[in-house]
């Protein structure tokens, strides 16, 4: 298991840690990627024939793979394991009991019992972390279901509070039931690597798709328990916050956020109204909520006025909460974000991918490893430890 930069894996928090990735799409390797990037050995077992759907995701394909899968999966090894074949599956078990410390899944409900790789697999390990990621979760009416990211948006909810009201609902552009579950995966991971080092016991952890929807969700359930008003679309403005919305400039868009009383006032004059607080129905900030449509018409004619650079630098000197809306070509040319050098090169220069968003001592952790290609780590990872040769050849004969 050669690291591409050993000395660079060898300071991170994670290093030395084993984690077998038995998952595809990108929820679990969401998760993977997070543990791999802060120095964890993730091994991603994927079928022999077609690996990880998320490879065949595109077009665009980029560097033989779909976009999606390279994003997600740097840092990691591949292992082609046909999951079928008992012999290679018993040599991953064996792998699993004696050399992992986690094993992250996400496979069909009831196979990867089946299979015999669930977290059946503590009685042999005491110390093994488990961590299933499921769909809809591991019990209920619909937990043998399998799910997507676009269903958990609808049926949990986030879509009926996406978008305009009087408009269709949308999805949420990125897939942030998939990566808000990752991230949850990741974190319960790391509590249990943490309880470990006292106890010396691993756990089963579960994670899953519908419990983030509903988990993102917490502010507008909040809203419907204090109020029984079912919250509705309001694009992009928030529910108990006036002004606090994007606004549309002569050439563009800003998003204005005075979210106090004393930011809406200051907002009132570099619009050039001081008079606005004095006003009952914009005082404070409940009354402006009321009459959300009113001040938010007269903010918008005269935002209409100007272009957004005028915008940002009238409300920057009032200090006001300002922010051009850019496209993503324009947030990866902002200075800003090449000041964080978040933007990261792949070890051999053929991509760039985002980075982790933490820093360690100042330092983001580096891309270590370029997304693998299927298979390309099979040999290195079992062949001398349990003799993968003879297995392989056991299964073409």
């Amino acid at each position: 298991m050669e690291e591409t930069r050993p000395e660079i894996a060898a300071n991170l928090p994670l290093a030395g840690i084993v984690v077998v990735e038995i998952a595809h799409s990108v929820a679990a390797p969401s998760a993977g990627q997070i543990l791999a990037d802060l120095g964890a050995t993730v091994i991603k077992v994927e079928n022999p024939r077609a690996g990880d759907d998320a490879r065949n995701w595109g077009p665009p394909y980029w560097h033989g793979a779909g976009f999606i899968f390279q994003t997600i999966n740097r840092n990691k090894r591949s292992a082609a394991i046909d999951l079928k074949d008992e012999g290679q599956r018993a040599t991953l078990r064996r792998f699993l009991v004696e050399k992992a410390d986690v094993v992250l899944q996400n496979m069909r409900p009831g196979l990867v019992a089946k299979l015999g790789l669930d977290a059946s697999l503590r009685r042999d390990n005491l110390r093994l972390i488990y961590c299933n990621v499921w769909a809809y979760g591991a019990k209920g009416p619909l937990a043998d279901r399998p799910g997507y990211d676009a269903l958990m948006q609808a049926m949990g909810g986030i879509m009926s509070v996406t978008g305009e009201e009087g408009r269709p609902p949308v999805r949420v552009g990125p897939s942030i039931i998939d990566i808000g579950t990752g991230m949850w995966a990741a974190i319960g991971i790391l509590a249990a690597l943490y309880r470990r080092s006292f106890t010396g016991e691993g756990s089963t952890i579960d994670a899953s798709l519908y419990e983030t929807a509903l988990a993102w969700l917490n502010m507008s359930v909040a809203s419907y328990l204090a109020s029984g008003k079912v919250p509705g679309r309001r694009g992009s403005e928030a529910t108990g916050l006036v002004p606090y919305k994007l606004f549309k400039a002569s050439d563009g868009y800003v998003m204005i956020a005075a979210g106090n009383d004393n930011l809406f006032r200051r907002l009132a004059g570099a619009c050039g109204h001081p008079e606005w607080p004095d006003d009952p129905r914009f005082a404070t900030n409940p009354e402006r909520v009321k009459n959300r449509e009113l001040i938010h018409g007269a903010v918008q004619e005269i935002v209409a006025s100007r272009t957004c650079a005028d915008w940002l630098a009238i409300l920057d000197k009032a200090d006001v909460p300002c922010a051009p809306m850019l496209t993503v070509d324009q947030a990866l040319a902002h200075p800003q974000t090449k000041a964080l050098e978040i933007l990261q090169p792949t070890p051999d220069g053929t991509m760039s991918l985002i980075g982790l968003p933490l820093s360690f001592d100042g330092a983001r952790p580096p891309l270590r490893r370029s997304p693998p290609a299927l298979g390309a780590d099979t040999d290195a990872i079992l062949g001398d430890l349990f003799d993968w040769a003879d297995t392989k050849r056991g299964a073409a004969e």
